[in-house]
């Protein structure tokens, strides 16, 4: 049938099971939108207050759900400000298609208004990205945009589309979506024998769960390997909720602001699993004395990943989950306690605790009790992200979202609308920073429009908390462009965007504050005022080994070094 651009994309759309899509209209793309207009009861769009909160939204949706998340932005600056969005969901791995649309094809090239070439701009932070110059290609274009957005390793995908296009006619035949299977073919049976030699012949084994464990679905298979293995875990911001943060084995997060137990554990192992990571710099402080002690198996989708940062004595290729399948029919039951009663006397040594006091930490433990771990949260970046990942215990995958790789502030509220939009009988919650917050607080108007009852806790101490944290310990307290101590009430702010607000100050005001806002329906702000030099602890001083981990203790002590 013989169906005008606007009509195919949004049929391929359908084709590919999307229910929603965020964006924000413009010129180029209005015939785009007129047709969305016309399938309104099939495709739910969610008009955001900014492209970029659109991109956010897109990934969180992604990431809540395992689903391709998708965004629409007009040509010009609609489309360049999707870009740190589209960034985000690059250096984290998540699957989203990005539609833009720009001037007609004659006009390309010819500096037209609200020209650009997006898909020049986005090379280096999508998996791949398109610009259709005619309608007849467009339908197998968008096809192949789903397919590798979802493939292997998740990640991004741009199809820029000139609007003459969206108005031209061609033949479009419906399609049922081809979902690409788990990569296994990759995955060698000699590499299966080696890794199980390695396993079964160490006395001290340690798995590192990043978030390849999250995407690949392997939270059963890791759970029965792990047991097999006889192993403590430890995880990345990424892996999260792989692995069950309250089961026994789990020693915290690994690196910069990992717990000790972890960091001196990872130390001391004699192999380390590492289960789809990338060996980030925060994670292992000096590389050139990153588990020194240890060989390193390393399971992962990416053979680019493979030997990047730091060197592996074997590895497997392939998804993560797959793999596991197949260790596990290979391994046999080991046994190690006495290195796990050592992990064990760690942790009794080592413990995180919450500080006295209305703080960070305080707010993320009394969250996590009184949701009873059933959240969603959603963080931004800084300090609040930090006590996020290590006083909440997540149980299940999927249930932090967070921009670990790029550290986007701005990143959550966008996300929170996205995971709330996905997930309309799940609690979500934003975790934010008043600095963070301050970059996507218009995004409170787009949830307000859409009657979405998350909460947005903001973590509130008038500065820019980790980077005053870092001027403390390494400037000589130089507090350099990060006090924040304006005036500015976000409460009346809140307010005026259509959202419920309250200020707290204690931590019996935020129990009953707290109570309430999960009682509400509509958007809920709690600004949380606390003291500016509030600090995450523990915490590894850059380019030092994770080994020399100090907390508040050492600190105030002098027995630390950096």
């Amino acid at each position: 049938m013989q169906l005008t651009g606007a009509q195919i994309i949004v049929e391929c759309l359908k084709e590919q099971g999307v229910d929603t899509v965020f964006g924000y209209p413009g010129g180029a793309i209005l015939n785009v939108y007129d047709e969305l207009y016309k399938h309104r009861d099939e495709i739910r769009h969610v008009l955001t207050s900014h492209e970029q909160g659109a991109s956010h939204a897109a990934d969180g949706y992604a990431r809540s759900t395992g689903k391709v998340g998708v965004c629409l932005a007009t040509s010009g600056p609609g489309a360049t400000n999707l870009v740190t969005g589209i960034a985000t969901a690059y250096m984290d791995s998540v699957p989203i298609v990005a539609i833009t649309c720009n001037v007609n094809v004659p006009l390309l090239g010819k500096d037209s208004f609200q020209e650009i070439d997006i898909a020049g701009i986005t090379m280096p932070v999508t998996k791949h990205n398109f610009i259709v110059k005619d309608a007849a290609n467009l339908a197998d274009t968008i096809r192949r945009a789903f397919s590798i957005a979802r493939k292997g390793r998740p990640g991004p995908v741009l199809v820029d589309i000139p609007k003459d296009v969206t108005s031209n006619k061609a033949e479009y035949e419906p399609k049922e979506p081809v979902i690409p299977e788990p990569v296994s073919s990759t995955i060698r049976t000699e590499d299966i024998e080696r890794a199980a030699a390695m396993i079964e012949k160490s006395k001290k084994p340690f798995v590192f769960v990043g978030g390849g464990a999250v995407i690949s679905g392997a939270s059963e298979e890791l759970k029965k390997f792990v047991e097999l293995a006889d192993a403590p875990v430890c995880d990345t911001l990424m892996g999260k909720g792989a692995f069950d943060g309250t089961d026994r084995r789990y020693t915290g997060m690994l690196g910069m602001h990992g717990t000790k137990t972890s960091n001196l554990g990872v130390s001391e192992c004699d192999l380390l699993i590492a289960v789809g990571v990338r060996f980030s710099d925060r994670v292992l402080g000096n590389a050139k004395k990153f588990a020194e002690q240890a060989l390193i198996l390393q399971l992962d989708v990416d053979p680019a990943e493979i030997n990047k940062n730091i060197p592996a004595d074997a590895s497997i290729i392939g998804d993560v989950n797959e793999i596991l399948k197949r260790l596990n029919a290979r391994l046999d039951r080991q046994e190690h306690t006495r290195w796990m009663e050592h992990l064990e006397e760690y942790k009794k040594q080592f413990p995180l605790v919450c500080p006295e006091g209305f703080n960070g930490p305080y707010l993320i433990k009394k969250i996590y009790e009184m949701v009873k771990g059933d959240a969603i949260m959603v963080t931004e970046v800084g300090q609040h992200q930090m006590w996020t990942a290590q006083y909440y215990q997540y149980k299940n995958p999927r249930t932090l979202l967070s921009s670990g790789g790029l550290g986007t502030m701005g990143y959550g509220l966008g996300a929170a609308i996205g995971a709330q939009t996905a997930n309309p009988n799940r609690q979500v919650i934003n975790i934010a920073g008043d600095g963070c917050f301050r970059m996507n607080m218009n995004e409170l108007a787009t949830a307000v429009r859409e009657k979405l009852p998350l909460i947005e806790v903001i973590v509130n101490n008038h500065v820019l908390g980790m980077v005053r944290q870092w001027q403390t310990l390494f400037y000589e307290g130089h507090y350099s462009a990060t006090v924040l101590d304006d005036g500015v009430d976000f409460v009346k702010l809140a307010e005026a965007l259509g959202a419920d607000a309250r200020r707290v100050t204690t931590r019996e005001e935020f129990e009953a504050v707290f109570a309430e806002a999960l009682a509400c329906r509509t958007p809920f702000v709690i600004d949380c005022i606390i003291d500016p030099d509030d600090k995450v602890w523990p915490m590894v001083a850059p380019g030092s080994p994770i080994d020399e981990a100090f907390d508040e203790k050492d600190y105030e002590a002098g027995t630390h070094s950096f």
